[in-house]
């Protein structure tokens, strides 16, 4: 049988083709120390699933969700970002929770990009922006970010053809792979730039919670009339450490809200109401446990960049994120940088390049590994530097 061109010309996933080299490792007998993945090691906090073990015993939720989300969760997502961002959102019109972030992030790009269309790429960044406008047809014009631009992308820079045939502009910040963070004096000019062109910003937002040393992440709805050309996703993965929950959540412009729960509606079931119903706990429970979880981040970004340093890679201390992004020396590529750790190593961090050619010359870390076996991993690298 033949598959269709939009799967063939699919690159592998980065994570699945890490988690691939893992198992063959360990197949192998070889202890691997992962900082690869950014899923946090830190359980799920108790009240939260505690809320989820009674929602689970009532069979009112075991039958079909709706796939437009709870109203009390709708409410809870605007309870969130009034408290934390002092922003205002219309609980059925502007908010949706949605089976992870990643999914929505997938999935919208079907309700802008007709063939032919642009989407407004970073590079480096998360794949999935790319590989969603693949999916819908649409072309992605790359938007260079660099470390000596604080990795944000030049709007000016555009062409003004490219601008007039774009559809959306993803932004990403606290980012990933980077850890920059932006001003919200950048997130006003990106509204403005917007607006102008008649573009719809898609600004990814799932570390607003994941920061440190008192820095406090803005939304991109502080900027007034951001409402107007924008949606932002965001997640409890990240925040309350429930990756494996998958639920998350956009807010933001009506119309657009509207179009993807259009689109989820055609597409799948909606999220399990029992999860939805831990989702309210996390957000309206205590919220102690989020310091508690940043205060041991902290620590690992600390250590992770003191031993990077050690090893003379460049770092950039992130001011949140999950993430510890080190610049290799000249002439080292990310690939063969990272082959050569998990070989002579057993340590496991992604190679820059799989977030795009930017990315190049980079490797990414990530915060969430436990503390011993971090301790190990970073034991191996000074050991292996020293070799060196």
């Amino acid at each position: 049988m033949k598959l269709a061109r939009r799967v063939e010309a699919l690159p592998p996933y980065l994570f699945a083709e890490i988690s691939k080299k893992i198992a063959a490792k360990r197949a192998q007998g070889v202890d691997i120390v992962t900082f690869g993945i950014g899923d946090p090691d830190l359980p799920t906090p108790r009240h939260i699933l505690d809320a989820l073990h009674e929602a689970a015993e009532d069979p009112v939720n075991h039958r079909y969700p709706e796939s437009e989300g709870l109203p009390e969760l709708r409410e809870a997502i605007a309870r969130y970002y009034q408290r934390r961002f002092e922003v205002s959102f219309d609980p059925m019109k502007e908010t949706l929770p949605l089976i992870g972030s990643k999914e929505g992030i997938g999935h919208i790009a079907l309700c802008f990009i007709d063939p032919g269309d642009i989407a407004l790429v970073p590079d480096p960044a998360y794949p999935v922006y790319e590989i969603g406008t693949m999916f819908a047809g649409g072309e992605c014009y790359r938007l260079d970010l660099k470390r000596e631009n604080g990795w944000l992308p030049d709007l000016d820079a555009i062409p003004d053809d490219v601008a007039r045939r774009a559809k959306v502009l993803w932004l990403n910040y606290p980012n990933n792979p980077t850890g920059a963070v932006a001003p919200l004096e950048f997130f006003e000019k990106a509204v403005a730039w917007a607006k102008k062109y008649d573009v719809a910003i898609l600004h990814d937002n799932p570390y607003c919670d994941v920061a440190y040393d008192g820095y406090n992440p803005p939304t991109i709805f502080q900027v007034p009339g951001a409402k107007d050309v924008a949606v932002e996703f965001n997640s409890w993965s990240k925040a309350y450490n429930m990756t494996g929950w998958r639920i998350g959540m956009v807010v933001g412009n009506a119309r657009m809200v509207d179009a993807l729960m259009r689109v989820k509606s055609n597409l799948d079931s909606g999220i399990p109401q029992a999860i939805q119903k831990m989702a309210i706990a996390a957000i309206d429970g205590p919220q102690d446990c989020i310091e508690e979880h940043n205060r041991i981040y902290q620590r690992r970004r600390d250590r992770i960049v003191e031993v990077l340093r050690k090893c003379g890679l460049e770092v950039d201390v992130p001011k949140a994120s999950l993430y510890v992004w080190a610049k290799l020396p000249d002439g080292v590529t990310s690939a063969d940088y990272a082959a050569r750790l998990i070989d002579e190593t057993g340590v496991v961090v992604t190679p820059g390049r799989g977030y795009g050619l930017n990315g190049e010359g980079y490797i990414r870390l990530s915060v969430t590994t436990p503390d011993d076996r971090l301790e190990e991993g970073m034991r191996r690298l000074e050991e292996w530097s020293a070799r060196r």
